[in-house]
């Protein structure tokens, strides 16, 4: 690949990174310890992140276990969980905390298929627009006679195929996580 668009290949990948993290913090059915990356817990004053202050195990597939380092960061933990978006109550027995996930409604299934469309829509929108930044970056090397057309003509190729590079990935990652939210 041509160097000049390494940065672009980069970008595009950084793009289709960032939509799997999305999905990792959608949660279908089946307890995933990725839904409690983003919570941060109140260490001492400092936000933190929840997998730095304590172990997270799942030892049934509905079921998350949380157990801290730290006994008196039981509550600490506890009420970070309460306060996000997770939408689940937290059990705790003075030592570690459970999170019980509930069964997925058909209504809830179709709910997050859609969000997850949605948000590979975005990922979509976001590898065009790197596609138009190569391409209108591409046109200024042309105008200021650094490159040929010939040359700008197979670059705009390369930048197409890399799009459609990621626009199949991307499509491929909706696909399957689609499937599995609607998986009973």
């Amino acid at each position: 690949m041509d160097e000049r668009l390494q940065l672009y290949d980069n970008k595009m990948q950084k793009s289709f990174d960032n939509l799997l993290e999305e999905f990792g913090s959608i949660r279908a059915g089946r307890a995933n310890p990725h839904v409690l990356d983003k919570i941060r817990v109140d260490y001492y004053g400092t936000p933190t992140a929840l997998q730095q202050v304590a172990n997270i195990s799942v030892p049934e597939p509905r079921m998350l276990l949380i157990q801290p380092w730290e006994p008196n960061m039981v509550r600490e933990i506890e009420k970070a969980i309460m306060t996000s978006d997770l939408g689940i109550n937290p059990t705790n027995d003075g030592k570690v905390i459970r999170l019980t996930f509930p069964e997925l409604t058909e209504e809830r299934r179709k709910d997050l298929a859609k969000d997850v469309k949605k948000k590979g829509e975005n990922a979509k929108v976001a590898v065009r627009n790197i596609r138009r930044d190569a391409n209108d970056s591409l046109k200024k090397m042309s105008k200021s006679g650094d490159v040929s057309e010939d040359e700008v003509k197979q670059l705009e190729d390369e930048v197409q195929k890399l799009t459609d590079k990621y626009i199949t990935k991307v499509d491929k990652a909706v696909e399957e996580k689609t499937k599995e939210i609607l998986t009973v």
